[in-house]
């Protein structure tokens, strides 16, 4: 099997005559794999062009478990790691160019790091996320973003591996030459007056041109609006080529069905159904024909750059977008009204406002309130749920106040309420079949002791100013809950906070 997964990836093999050692070689690097005389794993070591052999856990693992197809990819991605047009001199330089930017970006990674800081603190607020180094075969990573939902059941279930949406950092051949590190450019792990990490000059001596670029890659292509991608491309000053303009929220809920029921992909009927417990059914029109949501907007899969200096403002850029999209497929189902207003400003940042038709009944629920029900779950039908729930509680208060005012005693003001469970027992299963666990905390930015029941969810706050990289997109969807005619429009707003429609 070594053999055999070695020549897939046009590698050379051979075991040593006392069949104990086996080689895998290409011009640029080995690995060595040494057994024990009954074929069992010993050790695995891999060693670079002018490197020392390091040993490799993550391939140990894989062969001790004949996790072959694993084993395979790592082949591939080392292999990958010298697909640059030229000869052994520059794919060598390739590699070193990589390893630069692989240590600016870990030096990035501990800047403004406290020693107790956690993983979701650094998905959401870290200048480049939460990063994991190279090891042997396997590439650095990046997450870059983590749910609310992600970072509940992480809590709930200690043990599980929940992770949120992660790039892979790594280089790739172009047709045209690019100006990149040699090594390391970050000085000293400083920051400028506008915070912002100094890095030396490309110099001839720091830097070299090769057919290449650092690319961001994504296991599954990312929905981005074209203002998001446009936004990327002045960072970098590289063009992302090989995108296919089409609606961004059929392009969201395609990515969602994908996910959810990857047998049916059909997405012609813009009607979805979301049931949650102890809540009526929701039916969401996101509607492609209006003039609002049809923008346009593109499937990403990887991100070309050249200089570790625009990482973090692509990765906030990210933030956003994802922010964005999970919001949107919040509303999605596999199984085929009053009206909220959603403006994602950052990822870290949601404004919300309440509109009611003249009809309807007050829902008692504010702004505030909403913005609030938002950052906690990410979820539209878990927002409309709790605004209903809020209108009913603080129906049943005034009917409780009535009857005290009657008996002539001082009736308390209402209260809003996020319940997502009647019990604090309840949880959030994998399949998301189960309730928030909530625990009520009164709220201090409401003078009309609004509470809010909270899962404990860590959620972004924002303490930078709106100067990052924005996006101007819109959608619009109807629920449909009881007798009351609704719909929810979900925009992203720009820097000048402005809404623009296609």
């Amino acid at each position: 099997m070594l053999r055999s997964q070695s020549y897939r990836q046009r590698l050379s093999a051979h075991i040593s005559p006392s069949g104990t050692t086996c080689y895998i070689t290409s011009n640029l690097f080995y690995i060595e794999v040494q057994l024990e005389k009954d074929g069992n794993v010993m050790d695995v070591k891999l060693a670079h062009l002018g490197e020392a052999p390091v040993v490799c856990d993550d391939l140990v693992q894989h062969l001790r478990m004949k996790n072959y197809d694993a084993f395979g990819k790592i082949l591939e991605d080392l292999s990958n790691l010298y697909q640059v047009p030229g000869n052994s001199e520059v794919k060598a330089k390739g590699y070193l160019a990589l390893q630069a930017l692989e240590k600016d970006l870990y030096s990035m990674s501990l800047l403004d790091r406290t020693q107790d800081v956690n993983r979701v603190t650094e998905v959401l607020h870290g200048k480049v996320g939460h990063l994991v180094p190279r090891t042997g075969g396997t590439p650095m990573t990046i997450e870059f973003y983590i749910s609310p939902y992600e970072v509940l059941e992480a809590e709930i279930n200690p043990g599980s591996q929940v992770c949120g949406t992660k790039t892979v950092v790594t280089i790739e051949g172009t047709d045209t030459l690019h100006r990149l590190p040699l090594s390391p450019l970050l000085v000293d792990s400083q920051v400028g007056e506008d915070g912002n990490p100094t890095f030396l000059p490309l110099t001839d001596e720091l830097s070299v041109d090769l057919p290449a670029f650092f690319v961001l890659k994504f296991q599954q292509p990312i929905p981005m609006s074209s203002s998001s991608i446009e936004e990327i491309q002045r960072l970098t000053g590289i063009q992302i080529m090989g995108l296919k303009l089409a609606s961004l929220y059929e392009l969201i809920v395609q990515s969602t069905l994908k996910e959810k029921c990857s047998e049916d992909l059909s997405t012609h009927k813009s009607r979805f159904f979301v049931s949650l417990p102890d809540c009526p059914k929701h039916c969401y029109f996101i509607n492609k024909g209006s003039e609002k949501s049809d923008l346009a907007g593109a499937l990403v899969s990887k991100i070309p750059f050249s200089h570790p200096k625009c990482v973090p403002d692509v990765i906030e850029i990210l933030r956003h977008q994802v922010a964005y999209n999970c919001l949107i497929s919040s509303c999605v189902s596999e199984k085929h009204i009053n009206e909220v207003l959603i403006d994602v400003i950052t990822s870290r940042e949601i404004q919300c406002h309440l509109h009611l038709n003249r009809q309807d009944p007050t829902l008692n629920s504010s702004d505030d309130f909403i913005a609030r029900a938002v950052k906690r779950c990410m979820s539209v039908p878990v927002v409309m749920r709790a605004i209903f729930r809020n209108a009913a509680k603080v129906k049943a208060d005034s009917e409780t106040q009535d009857v005290e005012v009657d008996t002539k005693q001082k009736p308390e003001p209402p209260r809003e309420q996020i319940t997502d469970s009647d019990s604090p027992g309840e949880s959030l299963s994998v399949a998301g079949q189960q309730d928030l666990v909530v625990s009520d905390k009164p709220s201090t930015t409401d003078s009309s002791k609004e509470n809010l029941s909270t899962a404990k969810l860590e959620t972004p706050g924002d303490n930078r100013e709106k100067s990052n990289p924005t996006i101007s997109t819109e959608t619009l969807c109807g629920v449909e809950e009881s007798n009351s005619t609704a719909s929810t429009e979900a925009v992203m707003i720009g820097k000048e906070n402005t809404q623009s429609s296609v």
